[in-house]
């Protein structure tokens, strides 16, 4: 309720502000460029998309921290009816390392009188190593998680550039929007001008006695139909105004507020599409398949290339070795041979019998993955299927637009020869009215058609952007 109330008062403030003066000296004239820029530069969407960014690029971060050494420590005393059951003291360090080992060292020291029989009194410094022989040896969850989330931040940005260019295609073509109706309103004005010149002519004329009352009625009727035109074209500039209004921000993420009339710089000009071909050679399909739009799916197949990788270390058997060398304190060491003294060494073994778990969750990481490579060829075909739609849609309109000057320059003509047979008393006002009519239908079709090819242009040039970024 409270979006609609202010989207009413905005389009009132609008409304009030562009009926007072269309051309007032304090009013504001907007170019493409710069109503792109201010999108870019200050639309809250796309600012979220560069936090989303920092989000992807923490998630790597926090995957990292998987491979962090971890330090441990320990202090205790146990003491019970006077008996000193035991004191320790207890530091270690264990470093993770790239292929699943993973190094520790540390320093204990215990004393008491309870200790149990394996447990080593006094200072003693140990080192080691746990080596994974099977499962988890070429890759385990920490490399995987790290692996996506590097692929996750490339595919984010894969889609923030899909997004952002989405958002700036649909603003240009806003933008474009509005000179069209723009055009269209002034258009609509220099009828109204003419037609009221005319319409006190003929009103002179008859009262002079050269011209039939009837011809005052045609004369003020064509008048009054320019005008419900007029004033409807107006309203058709408002709401495009309107809209465009919900792409302009300020800095601090607060709306911008159109304090005066604001215009557009620009003209429909059809020579914005005069490279077209050149653009539609470098849509091919190579391009295409190179394009963010692809990448995205790529980035995505590549996670669950991992995932998938991931899953098939489940078939394996866990077979852990770990070795741990001791030094006493105040003693020097002698580590070689390793199994001769001061060592400590384990075999840990766990095998899955029926590997049930593993076999459903590897055949889903194989179907997700099926799945992902559907998508990008159905993802290929669209592209392709919209590159050449866009393509016959830009020759198609510059086609219409070349028939729909040559059939404006004819009513022209038309109109002008009508108008010539009428100062010689050998046609009527309602026979101008009609080719005036028909001129005024040409133009209008013309801009139209030129809003079209620049709308259909602006498809093909964000596609290629996007490859390009």
């Amino acid at each position: 309720m409270e979006k609609m109330k202010r989207r009413s008062k905005i389009f009132l403030t609008l409304l009030v502000m562009i009926s007072s003066f269309l051309q007032a000296q304090d009013s504001l004239l907007l170019s493409k460029n710069e109503f792109l820029n201010i999108v870019k530069n200050y639309h809250p969407v796309l600012k979220k998309y560069q936090l989303q960014n920092k989000i992807a690029e923490a998630e790597i971060s926090k995957a990292r921290g998987n491979f962090d050494p971890v330090l441990n420590a320990k202090l205790g005393e146990k003491d019970i009816d006077n008996l000193h059951y035991y004191t320790q003291k207890n530091v270690e360090l264990g470093i993770p390392t790239w292929y699943g080992i993973e190094i520790n060292g540390g320093y204990n020291y215990l004393s008491g009188d309870k200790l149990n029989t394996s447990d080593t009194k006094g200072g003693l410094y140990n080192y080691g190593v746990t080596i994974p022989l099977a499962k988890n040896l070429w890759y385990d969850k920490r490399r995987a998680v790290l692996d996506q989330a590097k692929l996750a931040e490339k595919m984010t940005r894969a889609e923030q550039i899909i997004l952002s260019n989405e958002l700036l295609l649909d603003a240009e073509n806003t933008y474009w929007e509005w000179v069209k109706n723009y055009e269209v309103l002034k258009l609509q004005k220099k009828n109204v001008e003419l037609n009221k010149k005319r319409f006190e002519f003929i009103k002179k004329t008859f009262s002079y006695g050269e011209r039939a009352a009837i011809d005052t009625v045609e004369a003020e009727s064509q008048l009054q139909s320019f005008q419900i035109q007029e004033k409807e074209a107006y309203l058709n500039f408002v709401k495009s105004t309107q809209d465009l209004q919900w792409y302009l921000w300020q800095d601090n993420l607060e709306f911008y507020e159109i304090k005066a009339p604001i215009f557009p710089s620009e003209k429909m000009n059809t020579e914005l599409t005069n490279d077209y071909l050149f653009l539609a050679q470098k849509l091919n399909k190579e391009n295409l398949i190179n394009s963010q739009f692809l990448k995205y799916y790529a980035f995505k197949n590549n996670i669950l290339e991992s995932e998938k990788k991931l899953k098939w270390q489940s078939f394996l058997p866990k077979i852990d070795f770990s070795y741990q060398f001791f030094n006493k304190e105040n003693k020097n060491a002698q580590m070689l041979p390793l199994f001769d003294n001061n060592f400590q060494y384990g075999l840990k073994l766990e095998i899955p019998v029926f590997l049930r778990g593993a076999r459903a969750d590897y055949e889903q990481a194989k179907l997700k993955l099926l799945q992902n490579q559907q998508d990008i060829k159905v993802k290929e075909n669209e592209l392709m299927i919209k590159t050449i739609s866009y393509q016959q849609e830009v020759e198609n309109y510059n086609e219409q637009i070349s028939l729909a000057e040559q059939n404006l320059n004819n009513y022209e003509k038309l109109l002008k020869a009508e108008e010539i047979r009428f100062e010689n008393g050998e046609s009527s006002i309602f026979l101008i009215n009609s080719r005036e009519n028909k001129k005024i239908d040409a133009q209008e079709k013309l801009i139209n058609l030129k809003a079209k090819v620049i709308k259909s242009y602006n498809k093909l040039k964000w596609m290629s952007e996007s490859i390009e970024q």
